[in-house]
């Protein structure tokens, strides 16, 4: 990092986790907060100043959820690394994430020390992920070789599929059309070789892409 700061941005729509971690950070000289957000547009539209290096964001959020968010980072702010903050360890969330391009995977009730070290092993252009969520990752990364023959996009439309969401939901989730959230899922189902959307569902458990 050239020895200077590494600069995060901090995303979280509670006011005192906001505050909370800002108050933190703020102790540690080789970190310089450059941000603090309640929402991920206000983030994205930060960032075109801040610059940040990491962004710390958290999943469950009113205006734009923090899987989505993701995306948008790595589409509008590709140098930022994101590490996700969370009270969630479900594969769900975490495998989606990393699919969607988060670097770490922190959850909220860990020490200090090692959100500390997540940002700087992010920051560094690694990756880091809390104990318990590592676990999961590794079954998840084991099922991918063996198993799933999806590209990124059909995974992530397979794992909305199987929550029951109807394709139109799908398409403004992803904001993609209708008509490409049937052609993903007709690939889908043609690949895996599953014809129903209950078969689909059940293919998601046992790859570990959604809770039981």
């Amino acid at each position: 990092m050239n020895n200077r700061p590494i600069k995060v941005m901090l995303v979280d729509d509670h006011p005192l986790v906001l505050e909370g971690i800002n108050a933190v950070l703020e102790t540690y000289s080789h970190i310089e907060i450059v941000g603090a957000a309640s929402g991920a547009r206000e983030a994205l539209n930060m960032a075109i100043r801040a610059q940040p290096d990491v962004v710390l964001l958290d999943i469950n959020m009113s205006d734009i959820n923090g899987l989505d968010a993701i995306e948008l980072f790595k589409e509008q702010h590709p140098k930022a690394r994101l590490l996700m903050l969370s009270m969630h360890d479900s594969k769900e969330y975490i495998s989606t994430s990393v699919m969607y391009g988060a670097s770490g995977y922190v959850l909220k009730d860990v020490s200090t020390s090692e959100i500390i070290a997540a940002i700087e092993a992010v920051a560094a252009g690694g990756t880091y992920f809390s104990s318990g969520v590592s676990d999961v990752l590794l079954h998840q990364q084991n099922n991918k070789k063996t198993n799933n023959p999806l590209t990124t996009r059909e995974q992530a439309v397979l794992i909305l599929v199987a929550e029951g969401k109807k394709s139109k939901t799908v398409a403004q989730l992803l904001e993609i059309s209708v008509r490409t959230v049937e052609t993903h899922r007709k690939n889908i189902k043609k690949k895996l070789k599953i014809g129903t959307t209950a078969g689909l569902t059940r293919y998601a458990i046992e790859n570990g892409l959604i809770g039981k």
